[in-house]
């Protein structure tokens, strides 16, 4: 019986390439203002016009201020940028989402919350996070830029098929673990290579509990393990996500549309190229202590020893540690944090707001930190607001920001001072990452928050 992911991919199969790539049948193009001017300015050099525009969807993310949206752009690359896709939409009649568009936001949260994305489908974006989209059920990965050109004008891509991965997580989330403690635990013992030359899928009770948000927040951080894309089959959690939303089929075709993603399932003798299995009790609140997401530990566990790291690798874990300005031996508990950030297209839902808001209630913000909380859209704003979350964070001392990819990647006017340590809910703690010289430590909406509230790196559950 063959998995899900076979299930998905052989439907979309245009033609084997013999002793060469598939050729694959893309059913959406995400594009956002930076990886796609290149891919533009080709289709423009060969005449070409897109092939299947209606399947395309573009909107600025990357370069947005999170302040003064209705303002120019000052920052000049940034503006180029965003202007330079909005003539580019314009001029080969693409739908766009500008800055200060009620559906605009970050790509990735964009896509699902507005029913772009669905169970069955093929999706691809200039981005890596593109692996989001897969807890729809659907087969989502990340492309470069002249693959975006060729998906422009073709509607398909040139792809090897990658193995697949089943990750199994059993049992039931202990208090104060959320969808990103998992996805941290999960990188923590698999490596950011663990998963290289797959496609996941994760199962498991543990899995199904989640939300459609914390689902969300663990396909995106497939990626970070090194793999093509990780997606969820979707079932009831789905549909009831996706029914009403804007782009997603309506009465009969809605009936329809149900009837067949309730079929998108592996089967019980499906053969996967690896099955791995987590229970899900021996996840607690995650922190990383190092420079890549896989150097995670639970918040109540200290810093790995030397004599613990094989001897190729603890060369590059000094110089890491040395870096975080962290020994090894260390709890991470009470150290002094600068920053906090709740956003990214890793968690910046409502989801993650109400588990901040939860936190903040009645507190205020810690004098020596500077945070931002970040919507992933105009729509997570509205909900925020109509939740009343916006005055909880008001009383408490917290500013809502508007929505952008912010404090996740120093491509925008958030950006992380040299030195500073930032407790962020995005998805990559590299050198530089948030900024030059910024320090990094990647959890939870609930452990960011009771940094922002005690001005340390704080265990969430003493304050729940």
């Amino acid at each position: 019986m063959n998995t899900l992911f076979d299930k998905i991919w052989d439907k979309h199969v245009v033609q084997i390439v013999e002793d060469g790539p598939t050729q694959l049948y893309i059913d959406r193009l995400y594009c956002h203002e930076v990886t796609s001017p290149q891919a533009f300015a080709g289709m423009r050099e060969r005449g070409l016009k897109c092939f299947r525009p209606d399947h395309i969807v573009c909107m600025p993310d990357h370069n947005t201020p999170t302040h003064d949206q209705d303002k120019p752009i000052e920052d000049p690359v940034s503006r180029k940028q965003v202007d330079t896709l909005a003539k580019n939409t314009a001029d080969f009649g693409l739908t766009h989402f500008g800055m200060m568009d009620p559906k605009n936001g970050i790509i990735h949260v964009v896509g699902p919350e507005r029913g772009l994305s669905l169970p069955g489908m093929t999706i691809v974006c200039g981005d890596s996070h593109t692996s989001t989209h897969g807890a729809m059920g659907a087969v989502a990965f990340g492309i470069g830029t002249s693959e975006v050109e060729m998906v422009m004008a073709s509607q398909c891509i040139l792809q090897s098929k990658p193995k697949s991965m089943r990750i199994s997580v059993e049992g039931q989330l202990k208090k104060g673990v959320t969808a990103k403690d998992v996805a941290l635990y999960i990188m923590s013992k698999m490596s950011t290579s663990g998963a290289t030359g797959y496609f996941v899928e994760y199962a498991g009770s543990a899995v199904k509990s989640l939300s459609m948000e914390g689902r969300l927040t663990l396909s995106n951080l497939t990626i970070e393990m090194g793999a093509r894309g990780g997606f969820i089959a979707p079932d009831e959690v789905t549909f009831e996500y996706l029914k009403g939303r804007e782009y997603a089929p309506k009465g009969e075709e809605w009936d329809k549309a149900v009837a067949y993603w309730s079929t998108l399932k592996s089967g019980d003798d499906a053969v996967f190229d690896k099955d791995i299995k987590f229970d899900a009790a021996d996840i607690e609140p995650m922190v990383t202590y190092g420079t890549n997401p896989g150097m995670g530990m639970g918040i109540s566990q200290h810093i790995p020893t030397l004599d613990t790291i094989d001897a190729a690798g603890q060369i590059s874990y000094k110089k890491s540690l040395e870096y975080m300005g962290f020994a090894p031996g260390d709890s991470l508990l009470g150290k002094k944090v600068d920053y906090v950030f709740c956003g990214s297209c890793t968690n910046g839902r409502i989801e993650d707001f109400r588990a901040f808001a939860s936190i903040v209630k009645g507190k205020k913000k810690a004098d020596n930190v500077i945070c931002w909380l970040v919507p992933g859209s105009w729509m997570v704003d509205q909900q925020i607001r109509e939740e009343g979350l916006d005055k909880i964070f008001e009383a408490a001392g917290f500013e809502l920001r508007q929505p952008g990819c912010s404090a996740c990647l120093a491509m925008n006017d958030d950006k992380i001072p040299a030195g500073k340590l930032s407790v962020s809910t995005s998805n990559r703690n590299f050198e530089g990452r948030q900024g030059p010289g910024a320090r990094t430590v990647l959890a939870s909406p609930l452990v960011a928050a009771a940094a922002a509230v005690t001005g340390v790196i704080t265990d969430p559950r003493t304050m729940m």
